[in-house]
């Protein structure tokens, strides 16, 4: 996984770059919350855990992310619509060992499609939108 400082988030596919363009479904683009990852490190006794770790593409800070439910939000000029949270999966012992499952249960964000193609940069504001139907 490579950091970057703006991406480009599209319909047709999720994230421009991302290796699941296109073959995502209604995963096309996952989050999860800055203060998640500071849970999941102290659960396992680390100092730090990375998003990448997690495989997450967006780090959001401040707001919970479950309050996204059934709303579509927006990010830089791109809409996004709330699909799922975003469960661990058996790669997480693989990562972190022995209890990294379990340390990631309820801490691993959510999985949102993207409804209007748009970009988006680090520091840009998220902002949910009037509820909606899915």
């Amino acid at each position: 996984m490579t950091s970057v400082k703006t991406a480009t988030a599209d319909t047709a596919g999720g994230l421009v770059g991302d290796r699941y363009n296109g073959r995502s479904g209604l995963r096309q683009v996952t989050l999860i919350q800055r203060e998640h990852l500071d849970a999941i490190a102290s659960h396992l006794g680390l100092d730090h855990v990375a998003p990448e770790q997690l495989r997450r593409n967006i780090v959001v800070e401040g707001l919970n992310l479950t309050a996204l439910k059934d709303h579509h939000f927006r990010l830089g000029s791109a809409v996004l619509a709330w699909t799922g949270e975003c469960h661990p999966c058996s790669r997480m012992e693989e990562t972190f060992g022995s209890g990294g499952y379990n340390a990631v249960r309820g801490h691993g964000g959510i999985t949102a499609r993207v409804i209007e193609s748009g970009t988006m940069a680090i520091g840009d504001r998220l902002e949910r939108l009037p509820a909606t139907s899915l």
